[in-house]
């Protein structure tokens, strides 16, 4: 379950800071996200990580739950190709984004506000890069309207 966030108006001359859902994986995304926290690299503090099994398990409707929680944007840190339960995993991942992202088409929610990337167990720096510049894009775009 998805904890309800209130979100407070910037207090003038802070900046907003994006809140972001990031989606990861146990066996495969979750190790590389772990080591950039460990190693101390920085990406953005409005980030919250929920591992899961497999991406293929995320639901569409726990992306739109994220954004009536208060999230700004949702980031899943996929399997790819290297997937241990399903030998599928990408496609099914690729369907449940186009899915989710109906159903955030018809909230009105822009659909760059979702983003998914192979993130391996290893990939400490590919992962703080695509959060800074997924942060960036969502800051510009301002919080979401859920």
């Amino acid at each position: 379950m998805i904890a309800t966030v209130t979100t407070e108006p910037p207090i003038e001359g802070q900046r907003f800071v994006p809140r972001i859902l990031v989606f990861s994986t146990n066996n495969i995304s979750d190790p590389g996200i772990d080591l950039a926290g460990s190693a101390h690299m920085h990406y953005s503090p409005g980030v919250n990580v929920i591992a899961l099994p497999c991406t293929s398990g995320i639901r569409p409707s726990w992306i739109l739950r994220a954004f009536d929680s208060g999230f700004d944007g949702v980031f899943i840190a996929s399997d790819g190709d290297e997937c241990a339960y399903l030998p599928d995993c990408a496609k099914r991942s690729s369907r449940i984004i186009a899915e989710a992202q109906k159903g955030m088409k018809e909230r009105d929610l822009d659909g760059t506000r979702l983003r998914m990337a192979a993130i391996c167990s290893v990939c400490s720096e590919p992962f703080t890069k695509h959060l800074t510049t997924f942060s960036t894009a969502l800051a510009a775009l301002g919080p979401a309207k859920a």
